[in-house]
């Protein structure tokens, strides 16, 4: 089955992939790894900001962090012309915006990794990191990247 009716299946609409916010490109292709930009964030109506452990609990940071997955594959799917040239999610780095006293970045992340192996099944599971910001860009709660390994 194609990943794109893979993502039918599920109901997922993937959003345009953004546009860089800076100086940088949303992607660099070398060899057979992809290598994806942070993307912050960001759903249907708007950036989705705020910190966890102050205006946000675990389960919205968490749909923070799919929101992010989304862009991640909508980067992915622009750079490589088809989501089926994924062989394998290589690495997901998050970056939580959270307060001193908050631990639970792990599970905030796991809003975007969750969503890699709905999508990709056992090729969608990945080494990772989930670290703690005191701020990220614009505000947002999350930011993620990522890297893909191509067929």
């Amino acid at each position: 089955m194609s990943i794109a009716t893979r993502l039918r299946d599920l109901n997922i609409t993937l959003p345009d992939a953004p546009a860089p916010a800076a100086n940088y490109v949303p992607y660099v292709q070398t060899g057979n790894l992809l290598f994806v930009s942070g993307q912050i964030s960001s759903g249907p109506d708007g950036l989705i900001k705020g910190r966890l452990g102050a205006d946000m609990d675990v389960t919205q940071g968490a749909a923070a962090a799919r929101a992010c997955g989304l862009a991640l594959l909508a980067q992915a799917n622009a750079a490589l012309g088809s989501l089926d040239r994924v062989a394998r999610v290589v690495k997901l780095t998050g970056f939580v915006a959270s307060t001193p006293d908050f631990t639970d970045q792990p599970e905030v992340v796991n809003g975007c990794s969750d969503l890699m192996v709905e999508v990709f099944g056992d090729k969608g599971r990945h080494a990772r990191a989930a670290v703690s910001a005191a701020a990220l860009p614009r505000g947002v709660a999350v930011e993620i990247e990522a890297i893909f390994e191509i067929a």
